[in-house]
């Protein structure tokens, strides 16, 4: 490994074509291998060494991280959540911050549309049925029709305007945000009324500072008895005690889920619940976006090393 590359810091780990591109830009460390104490003792040395962190957006980059790092000139995401990582602070210091806006709203919304379609349809259970041999001993019940819903979408950036176009075969779409936009679907500008006309509300907003928990249990209850939560933003966007205790007293009829509060963990209520179904946070996970994905952190980062403008800049 030549020394005359930049070091990079590698927070958690990518596909095997980025990290062959990490390492053919920079001395890569992966930082996610070494223990706390092993990070310790790096810093102690090398510290001064590193221009570049290269994350994730459910990882992001940690103020003391930033903090400890002198050198620093980018955090490169592989991914379009900013929430994880402290942007006044990068920009107080001159740290560039990068994203992959774009590329991955078209997966992020087909699996928005096939939650949606598999918790009213109830396909994961009925899989199961299936799978256990129930299906020979008696009949699976009936679920709901997908069809002629009213449809909510709380974010309408890139990717809730991927989930709107695509829902809007399927029935009537309404969203809020903090501005109306020009769009053929009607504009709310209270979460509590979008909730209160929705069957089946989408998350798809940013998360940040005053997003978090904006899908609280007046939120949950406004939405009722009969209604669907699907979350494809972050999990801290959704109040998740509020949400298990309206599933528990039967104040939602389900919720389908991509990302949680405190990601890996699932909070027992949720993976116990049949009114709910669960994926492992991976909206973009396909090899064709995150290919497109890498290839957007590596064009940042060769701008950067070159100092040439940086395509998808933050800060």
């Amino acid at each position: 490994m030549s020394e005359a590359l930049s070091v990079a810091l590698q927070l958690r780990p990518f596909s095997a074509a980025m990290e062959a591109g990490l390492a053919q830009r920079f001395q890569v460390v992966r930082w996610f291998e070494l223990s706390t104490a092993e990070q310790s003792e790096w810093l102690s040395r090398c510290a001064s060494s590193v221009r570049a962190v290269v994350t994730g957006g459910e990882t992001g980059c940690t103020n003391e991280l930033m903090a400890a790092l002198p050198s620093l000139g980018i955090i490169a995401i592989n991914g379009v959540g900013v929430d994880k990582v402290d942007l006044s602070l990068a920009r107080a210091r001159g740290v560039r911050v990068v994203t992959t806006p774009g590329v991955l709203s078209d997966d992020v919304a087909d699996l928005a549309v096939g939650l949606i379609i598999g918790l009213l349809r109830r396909i994961p259970a009925a899989d199961a049925f299936v799978r256990r041999g129930e299906w020979e001993r008696g009949t699976w019940p009936l679920a709901r029709k997908v069809t002629g819903r009213r449809f909510g979408i709380l974010g309408l950036g890139l990717i809730g305007s991927a989930i709107a176009r695509r829902l809007s075969a399927f029935g009537s779409v309404a969203y809020t945000g903090p501005a109306q936009k020009p769009v053929p679907y009607r504009f709310h500008a209270d979460l509590l009324d979008l909730a209160r006309a929705s069957d089946v509300l989408v998350v798809s907003c940013r998360a940040n500072a005053s997003t978090r928990h904006i899908v609280n249990r007046s939120v949950i209850e406004a939405l009722g008895s009969q209604g669907y939560l699907v979350n494809v933003s972050r999990g801290s966007v959704v109040d998740e005690s509020a949400l298990v205790a309206a599933l528990a007293a039967g104040g939602l009829q389900g919720a389908a889920l991509d990302v949680y509060e405190n990601e890996p963990s699932v909070p027992h209520a949720l993976r116990l619940s049949s009114a709910v179904v669960l994926t492992p946070h991976i909206a973009s996970a396909t090899v064709e976006t995150r290919a497109q994905m890498a290839d957007v952190v590596l064009q940042n980062l060769d701008a950067f090393l070159q100092g040439a403008p940086l395509s998808t800049a933050v800060v």
